[in-house]
């Protein structure tokens, strides 16, 4: 988990950055009046239990109190709580609307995984992964080219299967091949995280698209015109993790 933050710290960096430069020259941002200091100590107060919620859950799990799993559980526990106990924001009437559109939403998105299951589950039963991965593992002996290559292969297998298929049938293949070239398994593993997320947002069938128009209610056109300057951004952090390994080995050895 540790090795994520660099990279991530990056990343939301340069997502910010784009988001800030984006919205001033190109998205017609509206600028409003001044709130005074009162104003901003309120919110600043009414925000705190959220962030004390967001600490709670990401230090439970980088300290192996529960899962990721029960993370989500517990995060969903608390925030229920401190939406209808602490700031008394949801009404009965509130918390069923919104129990009825994330069921809409959930229906959705398990219904697009469950395609990319049966399709992916068919595209292995023909052995396609595995003889790109034996392919890729055998007949590669540079560095840059197996980085490229993993990374096309990752990008192509995100039109048709969801993230953990592509982590379980590429990994056991990739690993001992990229621990053989000198790359060290922690970062592998940071890279091969950060190529699946890029593969599962690539237009035009990536399936975090079809998750984002369930959730956004727009057109699939308008999602993946949206993601492709994040994706540019994602790949530029892999070249750069490419460049720098320390971006990810340097807090889990060094702090």
């Amino acid at each position: 988990f540790l090795a994520g933050v660099g990279p991530g710290i990056v990343l939301l960096t340069l997502f910010i950055v784009f988001s800030m430069v984006y919205a001033r020259f190109f998205g017609g941002q509206q600028t409003g009046a001044a709130t005074d200091w009162a104003t901003r100590r309120r919110a600043t107060t009414r925000a705190l239990p959220s962030l004390v919620l967001a600490f709670l859950i990401i230090g439970g799990i980088y300290s192996g109190a529960f899962t990721p799993t029960e993370a989500a559980a517990i995060g969903f526990s608390a925030a229920l709580v401190i939406t209808a106990v602490v700031l008394r924001s949801l009404s009965w009437q509130g918390f069923r609307d919104a129990l009825f559109e994330s069921m809409v939403t959930t229906v959705a998105i398990l219904l697009i995984i469950a395609g990319a299951k049966i399709f992916g589950k068919a595209i292995t039963l023909y052995r396609i992964p595995q003889e790109i991965s034996m392919f890729i593992s055998q007949g590669i002996d540079t560095p840059l080219v197996f980085v490229l290559v993993v990374s096309v292969v990752l990008l192509l297998m995100g039109l048709v299967f969801e993230a953990l298929s592509m982590v379980l049938i590429m990994t056991p293949v990739l690993l001992p091949a990229a621990v053989a070239m000198g790359f060290d398994p922690i970062w592998f593993g940071v890279f091969l995280v950060v190529m699946v997320e890029c593969a599962l947002i690539t237009p035009p069938v990536g399936l975090n698209l079809y998750v984002i128009q369930s959730v956004a209610r727009t057109d699939l056109g308008e999602v993946s015109r949206g993601v492709l300057p994040f994706l540019a951004l994602m790949l530029l952090v892999v070249a750069l993790l490419y460049l720098w390994p320390d971006m990810a080995l340097y807090i889990p050895f060094k702090v």
